[in-house]
């Protein structure tokens, strides 16, 4: 597989909407296998494809807990629960950082690679990082979902 150049906030890329997956081929193999090895390459815990240019509904994520490493594509939360207010950042926004505000717990239905539905769940860490990396997928960066009298800050 191969690296992709990761966006960063300058890329008007980052602002649009990606479309849904409707052919699960060769090429969405591709992406799968560069979109992992561009975020182990990058150290970081989930990516989404409009962060390497790609405008398609796909997330990677591997947040190191049992969930492992998983592959949503054309995802969607279906249920929200609780709130956690913690530093997050960005692969894209390079050293900044920002507490945000998201929900504990989340609920969500993805297909796998093959088109086939699936749910799953999951809190704390993992539940942020679903919510970050779907926020990519519309265009919306995590400074703008910092919570109430918060401010980005680089170190």
């Amino acid at each position: 597989m191969a690296l992709r150049k990761i966006r960063t906030e300058e890329d008007e890329v980052l602002k649009k909407i990606s479309k849904p997956v409707v052919n699960f081929d060769a090429k969405l193999q591709i992406l799968l296998g560069d979109m992992k090895d561009t975020l182990a390459k990058a150290e970081g815990v989930g990516l989404a494809a409009v962060q390497i240019g790609i405008l398609r509904r796909v997330v990677i994520i591997d947040v190191g807990d049992s969930h492992g490493f998983m592959e949503l594509i054309n995802p969607e939360i279906i249920e929200r629960r609780g709130e956690q207010r913690e530093n997050e950042g960005c692969l894209s926004l390079p050293k900044k950082w920002g507490v945000t505000q998201r929900p504990m717990w989340v609920k969500f239905r993805a297909q796998d690679r093959t088109g086939k539905w699936y749910e799953a769940e999951g809190e704390g860490l993992f539940a942020r990082c679903v919510c970050h990396e779907l926020d990519h997928l519309d265009g919306i960066v995590f400074t703008q979902r910092l919570a109430e009298g918060e401010r980005v800050y680089k170190d």
